[in-house]
């Protein structure tokens, strides 16, 4: 895994894979805002808008996948028990946020 930009005690994980994701994101939604433009179908936009919803949780998992696996396991592996709190708090209250 490469990782770049040290935080704490770890470091962050290479998150470029999700580029080309990202990159289809961002056509779909360019394609959105066309199928609005011309006055398409609500039912069509809808089912574009949902897809990418589920392109942008499949980045989400990936990314928070990586971060448990790197910055928070680096964490417990230090045993430095302030940084495992905040690892733990900004888990809680990224959750929080949902």
């Amino acid at each position: 895994m490469n990782k770049s930009k040290t935080c704490c005690n770890s470091t962050h994980p290479d998150h470029s894979s999700e580029f080309s994701r990202l990159n289809r994101m961002s056509g779909q939604i360019d394609g959105i805002k066309k199928m609005i433009e011309d006055r398409r179908y609500c039912v069509e936009i809808l089912t574009q808008l949902k897809a990418v919803q589920s392109a942008a949780k499949a980045v989400e998992g990936n990314i928070l996948k990586r971060h448990i696996e790197s910055c928070v396991k680096d964490t417990f592996v230090a045993n430095n028990a302030s940084d495992r709190e905040k690892k733990i708090d900004e888990l809680l209250n990224l959750f929080k946020k949902s």
